[in-house]
């Protein structure tokens, strides 16, 4: 009997380290997820990737809820999207893009080229000096080909410096996947004092 007490505790000591390293652990990062997504379509779409984004980001700056969408050449549109919140599929469908258009094997990413992940390319968007006095609170990102180069769009939100209740959107940081160089800013801190 005693043995069992021993056993059952040492189960449930494992089990709750094993729910605390889980819980602290960093949420997947964009490859990681093209990487599970590939398990969720067809041979034909299979590291074929057109776009990946995500929702605006809750409860902290890093996105949870991602999209990855694939070239298929089976879909009406030509696409199909893996939905994801932290590591967990959340849904498979072939969607209508209103402004996304058609999947179109010229815009495909050539994931060999990306050096720079998302959670890198966040980094690297926060980081920049005109931030230093910013308190972040929110961000939404996007891989997509621009100008046929690799390019994470990192929007960014932050505390309101006369108000750090209020959370207010500062515009958006283009770093290069290949090499995590910023490419440009779209920037409007002239938002940051202003009542919203």
């Amino acid at each position: 009997m005693k043995s069992i007490k021993i056993l059952l505790g040492v189960f449930c000591a494992v089990f709750c380290a094993g729910l605390v390293a889980s819980a602290s652990d960093a949420p997947p990062t964009a490859l990681q997820l093209i990487k599970q997504g590939d398990r969720y379509v067809g041979d034909q779409s299979r590291d074929k990737v057109l776009t990946v984004y995500s929702d605006k980001s809750f409860g902290g700056v890093t996105p949870t809820i991602w999209y990855v969408d694939y070239y298929d050449p089976d879909a009406k549109f030509k696409i199909v999207e893996v939905q994801f919140g932290a590591d967990l599929k959340l849904g498979v469908k072939r969607p209508w893009k209103l402004f996304g258009g058609k999947g179109d094997l010229g815009n495909l990413l050539d994931l060999d080229e990306i050096k720079i992940d998302s959670d890198n390319a966040l980094h690297i968007a926060i980081s920049q000096q005109v931030f230093k006095p910013l308190t972040f609170k929110a961000s939404q990102m996007w891989l997509e080909r621009e100008a046929g180069e690799p390019v994470w769009k990192v929007r960014l939100w932050c505390a309101q410096l006369d108000n750090p209740e209020a959370t207010v959107e500062v515009g958006d940081v283009y770093v290069s996947a290949k090499d995590g160089k910023v490419v440009r800013a779209d920037l409007h801190l002239e938002f940051l004092n202003q009542q919203h």
